[in-house]
């Protein structure tokens, strides 16, 4: 037939193929997209997801209360929202990342 004519490539021969990587002569990473992960689920967000949030929180010098300019970015996935544990794991997420600061 037509197709069979043409050479395939074999299992074997296409698990041996280089993966390349979009990195710059500095080692940088230089991809168009890299997807994002919920801080809570670790489940990877879609480029189509449009239920999910990134939401960035200051961080607070704990000895005068004030913003130090620095802040933590957290992702929501829409599946989280969807079952209205948003609030909860942003609450959670918050309290560990204080903890995590507190404790350097």
């Amino acid at each position: 037939t037509f197709l069979s004519s043409y050479p395939t490539a074999t299992s074997a021969q296409v698990l041996h193929t280089p993966i390349s990587k979009m990195q710059n002569e500095d080692g940088q990473n230089v991809d168009l997209y890299i997807p994002r992960k919920c801080s809570w689920t670790n489940r990877l967000i879609s480029a189509k997801e449009h239920a999910s949030v990134q939401i960035n929180v200051a961080n607070v010098d704990p000895v005068t209360g004030l913003a130090t300019g620095d802040n933590t970015t957290f992702c929501l996935g829409g599946y989280i929202r969807f079952k209205s544990e948003g609030d909860m794991a942003l609450t959670e997420l918050v309290r560990a990342n204080d903890a995590k600061l507190n404790a350097e």
